[in-house]
């Protein structure tokens, strides 16, 4: 059972990375484009 919630865990937090941008633009009522571009914008 504790094995099952850890894969459940683990495999969300996968998906929530791979589709950070759309989650982003959606929870802050953003453009993707917007978003997109400060995620991957050049870091000094």
């Amino acid at each position: 059972m504790f094995w099952l919630i850890v894969l459940i865990v683990v495999v969300a937090a996968v998906l929530a990375y791979r589709f950070r941008v759309s989650l982003l633009a959606r929870l802050l009522g953003q453009d993707r484009s917007r978003i997109d571009r400060q995620l991957n914008r050049r870091k000094d």
